[in-house]
């Protein structure tokens, strides 16, 4: 069975699922989700330039609104519960938890727990910090020995 840590910033979306469950075509998967809510990641003038250079601008003046910390925590283990539902529905395996504090920390854990054959960073663009090479993709290029893949989330 291939095994895949997926990290995720908000639920899958039908068309996220059928994308990630059929990457690797006929073959059994079993995924490791790790969902960080997108209220504890950058700071919120980060998120802002991202939706602005999108052209979402009613998001940029909403970023301040991202529920954080302890807010953010019910709406997250929704979000996760329906994204493990869905990928168990398409036939994977599924399991998962949600991520406060240092997420390239638990991820480099997971990643050696479960003994993953890759990662997949599932997220909305975010074009400051990639370009700056801060993004999940690239630093965790650099700290957990599988290969890293870099997938766009689709909108809701």
């Amino acid at each position: 069975m291939f095994t895949s840590v997926l990290m995720i910033e908000k639920p899958l979306t039908p068309e996220d699922v059928d994308f990630v469950t059929t990457l690797h075509g006929e073959e059994r998967i079993s995924f490791v989700v790790l969902l960080q809510p997108r209220g504890d990641q950058a700071d919120v003038l980060l998120r802002a330039i991202d939706d602005v250079a999108m052209g979402e601008l009613r998001e940029a003046v909403r970023e301040g609104e991202e529920p954080e910390g302890r807010e953010a925590r019910e709406p997250a283990e929704m979000g996760l519960e329906y994204s493990l539902r869905a990928l168990r529905e398409a036939g994977a395996e599924a399991v998962g938890e949600v991520v406060e504090d240092h997420p390239l920390d638990k991820l480099k854990t997971v990643v050696g727990d479960a003994g993953a054959d890759e990662v997949i960073v599932l997220t909305a663009p975010h074009y400051v910090e990639e370009f700056f090479h801060r993004d999940w993709a690239s630093r965790a290029r650099h700290k957990v020995g599988v290969p890293v893949l870099k997938l766009f989330a689709h909108s809701e």
